[in-house]
């Protein structure tokens, strides 16, 4: 048997995870801890107990789940592969999210290759947060990289992420150099970096590069993160935080679309 990985989800007919229909396979475990993840579920690597709560005829009962599950790669395709007629017809393929899917290098490579031998499209939705190495040899084989870029300001990534974003900054780049295909991401947290510094932190950086597809994509804050926390008995540092206003994310964004990007609100 070959590699093998810990997922918690396989999401069908996906629309806002890459072009086209996709197939969206979470992995579990995530190096950065940030402040308003919106899958707390898929942090620790391994899996975990949750508790829900049903309510039925008036009356709430209480359920034990695991969290997250080993699978192998000819799983997680045969799972992939019910859905390639709309994978085709869509432009669509598979996205491969999580948590962070550089966090199992051996499984994503395996899983990479199996897709491309099969002529299915892939997406990386990543931090980019690993060694600038073993970023650099996931390039060729991915055809579309959903990069997210949260924050410029290194003190304030470490503070709201847990890590610095030296390594995060140098793979976007190389990257660039190499001419892979990708769309930034941003989240857009209220109280961290919707405001005009971070914006032009972010402008001038990505004036650096050449980004073939000069496309962005602004992710408004949601608390739709906020029962799953309850449910892992995580602590919600983020509870007091107001739902971001589109309409003056649209206003702060601006610059980027005369800069000439295709910018996107939502995923």
């Amino acid at each position: 048997m070959g590699p093998t990985g810990i997922i918690f989800d396989i999401k069908r007919f996906s629309v806002n995870d890459g072009p086209g229909i996709r197939t969206t396979v979470f992995f579990k475990g995530c190096p950065l801890t940030c402040w308003w993840c919106h899958n707390p579920e898929g942090r620790s690597c391994d899996p975990e107990p949750i508790s829900i709560t049903r309510k039925l005829s008036g009356k709430d009962f209480y359920l034990q789940e695991v969290v997250g599950k080993r699978v192998t790669v000819e799983e997680v395709l045969f799972e992939i592969e019910k859905e390639n007629i709309f994978h085709d017809t869509s432009g669509g393929g598979v996205t491969f999210s999580g948590g962070e899917p550089l966090f199992q290098p051996e499984f994503l490579t395996n899983l990479t290759a199996e897709c491309r031998q099969r002529n299915i499209h892939t997406c990386l939705d990543t931090s980019g947060y690993c060694d600038p190495g073993l970023f650099r040899s996931f390039i060729p084989g991915i055809d579309l990289f959903l990069f997210d870029i949260k924050i410029l300001d290194r003190d304030k990534h470490i503070q709201y992420m847990g890590c610095p974003n030296d390594d995060i900054l140098v793979n976007l780049s190389q990257l660039d150099r190499a001419g892979g295909q990708y769309i930034i991401r941003v989240p857009v947290i209220p109280g961290i970096n919707n405001d005009r510094k971070s914006m032009d932190d972010l402008g001038n950086f990505l004036q650096q590069l050449k980004n073939p597809r000069k496309e962005i994509h602004f992710l408004p804050y949601h608390k739709l993160a906020r029962q799953k926390l309850k449910n892992l008995g995580m602590e919600n540092i983020m509870s007091n935080t107001l739902q971001i206003n589109e309409a003056e994310l649209h206003k702060l964004v601006a610059g980027f679309e005369r800069s000439g990007y295709q910018v996107k609100i939502g995923g």
